[in-house]
């Protein structure tokens, strides 16, 4: 694996085509980087994205939370439990959590 010295995000791999080298490339800057010599790769593997925690854990996080008007984007229900919480700086606004009402739909959503 390589990282973009300027952003530090991973660099995707450009197979060589229509007479250019192959080259790693950065998905959000421009940097690129023309491989010279042929690299042998040795192993691939696959990446995976990490499972969503949910932000109140447990069963009953959610059972003594206050109730609201708020509706459901997943199942239209018109009521909702909800926690404030401060997860960016200071002078940004507070995150809101819901929790449907609904005992067949329980989805979770987010208001910043």
């Amino acid at each position: 694996m390589e990282f973009c010295p300027t952003c530090g995000n991973l660099l995707q791999y450009e197979t060589a085509n229509a007479g250019a080298k192959a080259r790693l490339c950065c998905p959000t800057c421009p940097y690129t980087c023309e491989i010279e010599h042929q690299v042998k790769i040795k192993k691939r593997q696959r990446l995976f994205k990490k499972s969503i925690e949910p932000v109140f854990s447990g069963e009953d996080a959610m059972k003594f939370a206050p109730k609201t008007e708020a509706t459901c984007p997943y199942c239209n229900f018109g009521q909702a439990y909800y926690r404030q919480l401060q997860i960016r700086s200071a002078d940004e606004p507070m995150s809101t959590f819901y929790q449907c009402c609904n005992q067949k739909c329980k989805r979770d959503w987010r208001e910043d």
